[in-house]
């Protein structure tokens, strides 16, 4: 019995390594197949052709155009588009304002290319985001003419996954950045934006909101 095993084994190795053997062959001959192929289209002065024949190939296996589907890096859940950003912001300087839209759309984007995703106007994955809330809170301390105060831009996002045209995840996230201030002066009455603070919140949030949404995916 235990002979009749090792001779099962011998011969199973041998097949395997006489196919191993049979497709690296057939992949030799094609391989100088199209050497010749192509260097008879280069002779013949067919660079039109040759150009055609190497892009199809290109489009196909260079990891360049994964985000063609066609090719075979292509991975599905890894192609997203951010179809909205809206400004839902109601009260303060901001309010309704585009650029912040543009901003906030632009931050998003570069986190989803940090993560490994790629940008794709046509993915079945898409984003919409909207901003419902940024407002600048303060707490201050008064000591004789000075004041010092802690303000922090708030910001609140509430954003949308769909995969395939269906509702996927709804999360909303919310992140702020303070910055302490020391002067003799009130600063911005009614509220003021730091650019640095608004900065940070609006990275902060952005990067909270993607990694929500696609944590499980």
């Amino acid at each position: 019995m235990k002979a009749k095993l090792v001779n099962l084994r011998q011969h199973i190795g041998e097949k395997l390594a006489w196919a191993f053997l049979c497709l690296f062959g057939l992949w030799l001959v094609f391989a100088l197949l199209f050497a010749v192929f192509m260097s008879y289209l280069e002779f013949a002065g067919k660079t039109e052709m040759t150009r055609d024949i190497v892009n199809w190939i290109e489009w196909r296996i260079d990891g360049t155009f994964k985000n063609s589907p066609e090719n075979i890096w292509y991975d599905a859940d890894k192609q997203v588009t951010i179809e909205s950003v809206t400004n839902e912001v109601k009260i303060g300087k901001l309010a309704g304002n585009r650029k912040l839209e543009f901003g906030v759309k632009n931050i998003l984007e570069e986190y989803l290319q940090d993560k490994g995703y790629n940008l794709a106007s046509d993915a079945p994955n898409k984003v919409s985001v909207q901003i419902i809330f940024l407002d600048v809170l303060t707490t201050k301390k008064n000591i004789s003419v000075f004041h010092s105060g802690e303000e922090a831009v708030v910001i609140r996002l509430r954003g949308v996954l769909k995969s395939e045209g269906k509702k996927d995840k709804v999360v909303i996230v919310e992140e702020s950045s303070s910055e302490i201030s020391i002067s003799t002066l009130i600063i911005g009455e009614g509220g003021g934006f730091s650019q640095t603070s608004l900065s940070n919140a609006l990275k902060k949030s952005c990067d909270k909101l993607i990694t929500k949404l696609f944590e499980e995916k």
